[in-house]
């Protein structure tokens, strides 16, 4: 045998050697033996072949049945397939043991898969938790508005953690509720006097139902005054009524200066057709002359009239009429020339 073939058979022989003991995981046996709770050489090789790493499965089965919890394989292997952490269900079993709380390995795997912490949910059914809320604003029935800031303690409702609603659930029911109970004020002092009516009034409505926290307290961590709310509406409402008004002035005269300049159009229409007419006047004249109808005395009468028309129209406007140079009015008794 060369040293080449030599080479290979021992390297062949580690390989297989290796192979040996990941599929038959003797320390693994030997601890399960040491620990009080005996596998099988099959069970650990059926671990290897379908994916599961035997020390997860064996280290966890013996943490619960060194407390007392009776988990079994198969449990264990299921959540494991199923994507869950078996380490932290397990914890969470043998926590809520020891605190005396009523947790199945159903309800546990099922909050795991949920995608939620179990262990976290354990630790805050035990120990409450308290959530700082935002400020919340609500304004009085006298219009004045108060900032408020709570703090929510709450505790893991178990029975409700899968399927149930979360903190920003609680976060705003709250909300809702501490905005409705200083709506429900007639004046903020009354706010700033109680305010543990707040919290009273947000409880008694079991803004809890459906979620997966039990609320145990809501306190009131601070109240501060706001804007006057009302006065500001007042005001606005105050300036969109008089800007109402202006345009309903404007409207009014804007039509009445429509109005004014319609009857100005109308009058020097009027005026147009009244010196349209008395420029036709000396044509009438001039045609009567030419047809015999007016004789030079009528046409003398008729400039006397004019002028003592004129006369009066001025002494009644006031205005002292005007005489002419001579003393008398001359006209000229030369009819005008025939055509």
């Amino acid at each position: 045998m060369g040293p080449i073939v030599f080479s290979v058979v021992v390297f062949a022989v580690i390989i297989a050697f290796f192979m040996f003991l990941y599929y038959f995981p003797i320390g693994m046996w030997i601890r399960t033996l040491a620990a009080g709770v005996p596998l099988s050489m099959i069970s650990l090789i059926r671990m290897r072949l379908i994916g599961i790493p035997p020390s997860v499965i064996v280290t966890n089965l013996v943490r619960a049945r060194k407390a007392g919890l009776p988990l079994t394989v198969d449990q264990m292997q299921s959540h494991f397939l199923a994507g869950g952490n078996v380490e932290k269900v397990t914890f969470a079993l043998i926590a809520a043991q020891r605190a005396e709380i009523p947790l199945e390995w159903q309800r546990a795997a099922a909050i795991d898969l949920a995608g939620r912490d179990v262990l976290d949910a354990l630790v805050t059914s035990v120990n409450p938790k308290v959530i700082e809320t935002p400020i919340f604003q609500g304004v009085a029935q006298n219009g004045i508005q108060l900032n408020v800031k709570a703090r929510i303690t709450v505790r893991t409702n178990l029975d409700r953690y899968v399927g149930g609603a979360g903190e920003p659930t609680i976060v705003a029911r709250v909300g809702e509720g501490v905005v409705s109970a200083i709506g429900a004020a007639v004046d903020h002092k009354e706010v700033l006097e109680y305010p543990d009516r707040i919290s009273k009034a947000v409880l008694s409505k079991g803004l809890d139902a459906g979620t997966a926290f039990e609320i145990v307290s809501i306190d009131i961590a601070d109240v501060d005054v706001g804007k006057n709310i009302g006065a500001e509406l007042q005001t606005a409402q105050a300036e969109a009524d008089r800007r109402i008004a202006q345009a309903k002035a404007a409207e009014r005269q804007y039509s009445a200066l429509a109005a004014e300049q319609e009857q100005k159009a109308e009058t020097q229409a009027m005026r147009a057709k009244v010196v349209q007419a008395e420029a036709q006047i000396p044509e009438a004249i001039a045609q009567a002359f030419r047809e015999g109808n007016l004789g030079v005395m009528d046409y003398y009468k008729l400039n006397n009239i004019k002028a003592d028309t004129e006369m009066r129209g001025a002494i009644g406007a006031g205005v002292a009429p005007e005489q002419p140079s001579s003393g008398t009015q001359q006209i000229s008794t030369q009819p005008p020339p025939k055509s």
